[in-house]
């Protein structure tokens, strides 16, 4: 091995994360693969920040808008894809160039995936079917009845893992807390990768934010999300609540005004950030974390200390 097994590109939404990405690829002759969870759905170009086509011309890029958005994309499909992009780049000679968002993506690459069960198709649209009868309060309560361990690790305003946990309890009769521990799938090493997280001022950041949404706005944002409403999709689906997305359906439901939809669109993207920080100080703490001005002398600095230190490995008796 004569470099990183790949380039690890994390950091807050806004952080300037693509453009860096590209600019490795372009120098390296890496391949751009997305850690966005959002970002491989085809219908969120817009609302998602997703790599423009120029962008996607400029390097070879995989996982982007490659999902319907029926579908309920998870960790485990995204594992699968990305040890395909990984065959791809070695077969290539380039290193893969890993950006996104989602610090789960990162830490599954790294550390692989709770041996979680599959839950059967039957089962899936039972409990799916029952949870749209029910507010997320509702959702939420019938939880706590049912499984109060897997209730006591979940934010109660997240529909999507309560009727996970939901699924996985009807089809096993066991918690989701008590598969959580075993671990498997992991594609990477972190001490063969490089791995940096974008740190941004937080003031400057917010204004990167709100800035961008306008520009969303701008591109076209609210009419992909009156293309999403017309599909009429599972409401706990997470295509429906990419950020901004449920202010905009909200404003096309005639519930809120298109100003308030677009304030709340920011409001919710700031705090995404705001998580987004504190999921990789305690989950991803291996990244060095650099500034977007610095980070690509950063990344090639750490590029070579790995290079040396693999064929130091080779030579060592």
């Amino acid at each position: 091995m004569s470099g990183p097994q790949a380039i690890l590109i994390a950091g807050p939404t806004a952080s300037g994360k693509s453009e860096l990405a590209i600019s490795l690829a372009r120098r390296l002759g890496g391949i751009v693969v997305n850690a966005d969870s959002m970002q491989v759905y085809a219908d969120l170009r817009v609302l998602s920040a997703r790599p423009s086509a120029a962008q996607e011309r400029a390097a070879p890029h995989m996982l982007f808008g490659h999902v319907d958005g029926a579908v309920n994309y998870s960790v485990g499909r995204y594992l699968a894809d990305a040890a395909a992009a990984l065959e791809r780049a070695r077969a290539e000679g380039g290193p893969p160039i890993f950006v996104g968002g989602t610090g789960m993506y990162f830490k599954a690459l790294l550390r692989g995936l709770s041996a979680v069960p599959n839950v059967p198709e039957d089962v899936r649209v039972r409990v799916r079917n029952c949870a749209q009868q029910m507010t997320i309060s509702q959702l939420f309560a019938h939880l706590c009845e049912r499984d109060p361990r897997a209730a006591a690790r979940l934010r109660p305003s997240d529909p999507q893992r309560i009727v996970r946990a939901l699924e996985v309890l009807e089809a096993t009769g066991r918690s989701l807390v008590d598969f959580q521990g075993a671990r498997a799938g992991a594609l990477l090493e972190i001490e063969k990768c490089v791995g940096v997280f974008l740190e941004v001022e937080r003031k400057v950041l917010t204004a990167r934010i709100d800035a961008r949404f306008d520009a969303m706005i701008a591109a076209g944002a609210l009419e992909e999300a009156r293309a999403l409403s017309e599909r009429r999709l599972d409401p706990a689906l997470p295509v429906t609540r990419a950020h901004g997305m449920p202010g905009l359906l909200g404003f096309l439901r005639g519930e809120i005004t298109r100003e308030r939809a677009v304030e709340k669109g920011k409001i919710d993207t700031r705090r995404y950030a705001r998580r987004q920080h504190t999921f990789a100080r305690h989950q991803l703490s291996e990244f060095d974390w650099v500034s977007p001005e610095t980070a690509e002398a950063r990344i090639d600095a750490a590029c070579a200390r790995v290079s040396t230190d693999a064929i130091q490995t080779v030579r060592s008796p």
